[in-house]
């Protein structure tokens, strides 16, 4: 959303907006102050209202943003918890809090301000000036009234004030970073030595009492889940767009009508040789460097790609003799794209300069503009149409579908065939698949729909289950048609699985008391005669793939003196011992990696002020919320 320009702005202060990322419904902070908005409060801050309607708006927006991060892996029925509405709640608290006080200490954006900030948003921007013609049209395309956008920016900006001012105070000393750095880099040489669980197999032995017992205390890891096999339709627009075929005349008309969407921009190929360029003495040379160039090309233009493979700093095309292919408008950075589009084929450029640094052009092929032909984009016409009049039937559909599956519930034959939809067959369902098994379950693996297919209604009573919506504009409703009740398998078919597993659990416990007897020895000076490992070095950084558990014994050894002797027992039932032989230290700090950790960790100690300041807010006003309003009703 082109919005985000403007709060780009502060790159720090984002972070801190960004714990309350919730966005305000757009009123503005006085009008938040006197209350706007109708509905059931369901939070009060000091004599601030916070009603259902702005709860609804913050839900829905924190809804969509986590649907564009997880993708598929989102599920509705995760925001409809007690927990996650609350944490929405206390997200319009935390706002309020900020507006209210910011409001008190006489803080606001004033018209000016906010006249430069919306003037320098490139998207509203055309040849470099403010375009009232594209901010318009952008607000259009948000649905948004300019009254609206104003008011918010105004509110971001007003809160950009307050949060900046704690987040430019998170400052973390040299001392500590240089502290933090050198801990970071130290380096300690270890060698490793393994004691595997498969030498202690001939020592171990399992009784059957033993295997019974366990059998019987965990019986629970022989359940085969219930499972279910279901009938579904899925009315979708895909579904009602595929039904759809445009008349000849419907398309013919549809291109006459909007002829200027199928035009075919004009293009260009071009080669260019690139001299980079930073600061301002780096621009001398490289200007006077291109110039150079420039004169060789103007007395050899056919030695171009010659010149470009052996001087040009584009590593992109370089190789390729400067060579760009073909590129339309807005594609290059505008004085580069300027340049190309005033040369005629074959023509070379003078220097031309852009933000990279200095360019010499040449104009190798031009694809004139022009507009496609019917026949051309008749299939993308069609396609169009299909997917209008599948969106006008959808809504009419979808409640017909949901009526129809409800009202005749004991088949889904009669929906299928009103909707020319094909009943659809799963493979078996468990009750409760991990999380990761959803996926593969593709528009069953819905939370939501599993809930309804193991309801009492559809297992015992054979139902069509409700329709659920498993994606934007898809329904989806099921019928079981097999049952399999959750089962304990018999103690004789899981009598070898569970001997093999004691057997490993009792052979770990072996290796265990072997490495920790051993590394307890070598502690108080025994002999050490073992065949480690080559030696290797092992810092916080770059930790060679050592396990978690075997990094933190290594690095908590107290190495005083030397060698000191550790173990772990890391994944597989295997104990590792580990000799610390050399620790060492960074002579130099980069400077560049302090000021890196420097400004993360005054990230970290301004979140942290930050989180206190809304903490001290929240004790200076009275807080209500109206729990029975919050958690009832679904969502």
């Amino acid at each position: 959303m082109f919005f985000d320009a403007v709060r780009n702005n502060k790159r720090v202060v984002q972070v801190f907006l960004a714990l309350i990322t919730l966005p305000f419904a757009f009123w503005g902070v006085d009008s938040y102050v006197r209350n706007a908005g109708a509905g059931a409060d369901l939070a009060s801050v000091g004599d601030s209202k916070i009603t259902k309607q702005q709860f609804d708006q913050a839900w829905r927006a924190q809804q969509d943003r986590l649907r564009q991060v997880l993708g598929p892996s989102f599920s509705p029925e995760s925001m409809n918890t007690p927990a996650a509405k609350l944490a929405v709640l206390n997200s319009l608290i935390d706002q309020r809090l900020l507006l209210l006080e910011a409001n008190k200490q006489r803080l606001g954006a004033s018209d000016d301000l906010l006249r430069g900030v919306i003037s320098k948003i490139p998207a509203l921007q055309e040849n470099g000036q403010f375009s009232m013609a594209r901010y318009q049209a952008a607000l259009a395309s948000q649905g948004m009234s300019q009254a609206q956008f104003e008011a918010q920016l105004r509110q971001d900006l007003t809160l950009q004030q307050l949060v900046g001012a704690i987040a430019d105070t998170g400052i973390a000393g040299s001392t500590v970073s240089d502290r933090m750095l050198r801990t970071q880099a130290e380096e300690r040489q270890v060698a490793e030595w393994r004691i595997g669980p498969e030498q202690f197999a001939g020592k171990v032995k399992v009784v059957v009492p033993a295997l019974q017992t366990y059998y019987e205390e965990n019986a629970n890891r022989f359940e085969m889940a219930e499972q279910v096999r279901v009938d579904y339709l899925v009315l979708s627009l895909d579904s009602l767009s595929a039904q759809l075929t445009p008349s000849a005349a419907e398309v013919t008309a549809w291109y006459e009508s909007h002829k200027e969407r199928y035009q075919q921009a004009e293009e260009r190929r071009a080669s260019h040789i690139l001299i980079l360029a930073s600061g301002d003495t780096d621009k001398e040379k490289a200007r006077a460097k291109a110039e150079g160039l420039l004169q060789e090309v103007q007395k050899s233009p056919t030695r171009f790609a010659e010149l470009a493979r052996q001087y040009s700093e584009d590593p992109g095309s370089a190789e390729k003799g400067g060579d760009l292919g073909f590129f339309g408008r807005g594609m290059m950075v505008k004085p580069f794209e300027d340049a190309v589009f005033k040369l005629r084929e074959n023509e070379l450029s003078t220097l031309v300069q852009s933000e990279f640094g200095y360019h010499i052009i040449r104009l190798t092929g031009v694809k004139p503009g022009k507009q496609r032909s019917l026949a051309e984009v008749r299939s993308e016409i069609e396609d169009e149409l299909r997917r209008q009049a599948a969106s006008r039937r959808f809504a009419e559909a979808a409640e017909a579908f949901t009526n129809m599956v409800y009202e005749q519930s004991d088949s889904l034959l009669p929906a299928a065939e009103k909707f020319g939809l094909k009943v659809r067959q799963s493979d078996w369902l468990p009750r409760s698949p991990a999380p990761e098994l959803l996926a593969a379950l593709g528009q069953l693996g819905n939370q939501k729909v599993l809930a309804a297919i193991f309801s009492d209604d559809s297992l015992k009573n054979r139902r069509n289950t409700e329709v659920v919506e498993v994606a934007p504009n898809t329904l989806l409703a099921a019928r079981v048609n097999e049952h399999r009740p959750a089962v304990t398998k018999p103690f004789e078919a899981v009598k070898a699985e569970i001997e093999v597993a004691l057997k490993a659990k009792q052979a770990s416990a072996l290796a265990r008391a072997a490495g920790e007897d051993r590394v307890s020895a070598l502690q108080q000076g025994a002999e050490d005669k073992i065949a480690w490992s080559p030696v290797g070095k092992v810092s916080r950084q770059a930790v060679r793939q050592l396990p978690a558990v075997a990094l933190k014994a290594i690095f908590q050894a107290d190495v005083k003196k030397l060698p000191v002797y550790v173990g772990a027992e890391v994944d597989g039932g295997n104990y590792m011992l580990y000799k610390i032989i050399a620790v060492s230290h960074p002579e130099k700090i980069d400077d560049n990696r302090r000021q890196a950790l420097q400004r993360e960790y005054g990230t970290i100690v301004g979140q942290e002020d930050f989180a206190a300041y809304v903490t001290g807010l929240r004790q200076q006003y009275k807080i209500d919320i109206n729990k029975s309003a919050l958690e009832g009703g679904e969502r």
